[in-house]
């Protein structure tokens, strides 16, 4: 595995432990496109469904991490770090409106559920104590940054 598949694997590590509330090494197979969208993947509704038909056999609606990764793993671009971190910069900046440097967490909550509704507020509480690591009731763009790549 070279570097480049490492931080792939780390960033998918990241977000499905994001999602994986409940620390059960599962997660919901609704969740999936969530995450995707999340990371700005572009995807078929289709073709992902086929994928988790694929990968949850006995359609439990859950799936594993190995699931995960074999789907997600279909749908992300070979793109360059840069280019990466120049669209989190541009999706970061849309939110931190007044220029602050930061975003709050009900920000990110409000962000976080726009992009699933299926999520509770226990999940996306869940998912906000994981990233605003300091507790200070903000995220900023390294913060925000490691939540979406997982480095």
């Amino acid at each position: 595995m070279d570097s480049d598949d490492e931080q792939k694997m780390a960033m998918l590590r990241k977000a499905f432990q994001m999602f994986d509330t409940t620390k059960s090494g599962y997660i919901d197979v609704l969740k999936i496109s969530t995450i995707l969208n999340t990371m700005g993947q572009l995807f078929d509704d289709s073709e992902l469904q086929a994928l988790i038909d694929e990968n949850d056999p006995e359609n439990s609606g859950k799936i594993n991490f190995d699931g995960f990764c074999n789907i997600a793993s279909h749908f992300l671009e070979e793109e360059d770090a840069e280019a990466m971190q120049q669209e989190l910069k541009e999706a970061f900046r849309l939110y931190d409106r007044e220029g602050n440097g930061y975003i709050t967490t009900s920000t990110l909550k409000e962000i976080l559920a726009a992009l699933d509704d299926k999520l509770s507020n226990a999940d996306l509480d869940g998912i906000i104590a994981e990233i605003d690591t300091d507790g200070s009731g903000t995220v900023d763009f390294d913060e925000f940054m490691e939540m979406m790549t997982g480095d």
